[in-house]
C-alpha cells in the first residue's frame, strides 16, 4: 500500500512545477529583442526545425530575467567588437514544455533534456540557447556541432570540427562567461546565469508576459 501511495504522489507531482523554496526573487522577464535590435531570433521550438519535428511554442519570442537579460546584452556588445552578434534559439521555457521534452525522449537522449521533477534553469528564466552570426551580412556561423544535436559534438570541449569552428564556439563561451554565465557541460549553445537559484520555476505562457 505504501508503495502505491508513493507512486501516486510522484505522478501527482508531475502535474505541475516542483516547489522552489530557495527562490527569493520575483520574476521579471524581459523580451530580449527589445534590448537591442541587432539581437536576432531563430526560435526553433516555434516551428518544425527542432528535435521533435513540430512546433511547441505558439509564439517565436525569447525572454530572460532582467539581470540575465542585461548581462546577455553586454556579451552581445562585446562580440560586436569581433564582428559578431547573438542569435537566440530559446530563453525562458514554460515547465510544461520541459515535461513534454522529457516525455518525448528516452535513453541517451535524456542527457540533453531536463527532468521535470526538478525543472530546468530555462524554467526559471535564467538559461539561454544561442549562437552567433556575422554582423556583416547576417550569416549564422558554423560550430563544431549543430544546435540541439544529441551527440558528443554538442559538448563545449569537443575536439572535432575545424579550428575556425572551435574558435568561434570558444569566443562565444568567453563572451558569455565574462558576464556571469556558465556553459552547460554537454551543450555548447546553452548558458546558465549565475543567479538562477534565486528565481522560481515558472509555467506561464509567453502571451501572459507583459
Amino acid at each position: 500500500m505504501r508503495a502505491i501511495v508513493v507512486l501516486v504522489a510522484a505522478f501527482l507531482l508531475q502535474q505541475g512545477p516542483p516547489p522552489t523554496p530557495e527562490a527569493t526573487r520575483r520574476p521579471d522577464l524581459v523580451e530580449l529583442v527589445k534590448l537591442d535590435r541587432t539581437i536576432k531570433l531563430d526560435i526553433r521550438y516555434a516551428g518544425t526545425n527542432n528535435f521533435l519535428g513540430k512546433p511547441v511554442y505558439k509564439e517565436a519570442r525569447a525572454f530572460l530575467q532582467r539581470p540575465a537579460a542585461e548581462a546577455l546584452l553586454q556579451a552581445h556588445r562585446d562580440l560586436a567588437k569581433n564582428g559578431y552578434g547573438l542569435l537566440i534559439h530559446d530563453g525562458y521555457r514554460p515547465w510544461a514544455i520541459t515535461k513534454l521534452f522529457w516525455d518525448m525522449t528516452s535513453g541517451s537522449q535524456r542527457e540533453f533534456v531536463a527532468d521535470p521533477k526538478t525543472g530546468s534553469k530555462h524554467n526559471r528564466g535564467c538559461a539561454v540557447d544561442l549562437t552567433i552570426y556575422e554582423l556583416a551580412g547576417g550569416k549564422v556561423v558554423q560550430m563544431p556541432g549543430d544546435y540541439d544535436e544529441m551527440t558528443e559534438r554538442s559538448y563545449p570541449d569537443y575536439k572535432g570540427g575545424t579550428a575556425e569552428q572551435r574558435a568561434r564556439r570558444d569566443l562565444l563561451r568567453k563572451a558569455m562567461e565574462s558576464h556571469g554565465f556558465t556553459v552547460e557541460p554537454n551543450e555548447w549553445w546553452h548558458f546558465n546565469y549565475q543567479d538562477w537559484k534565486e528565481y522560481p520555476i515558472l509555467d506561464i505562457a509567453f502571451s501572459e508576459i507583459k
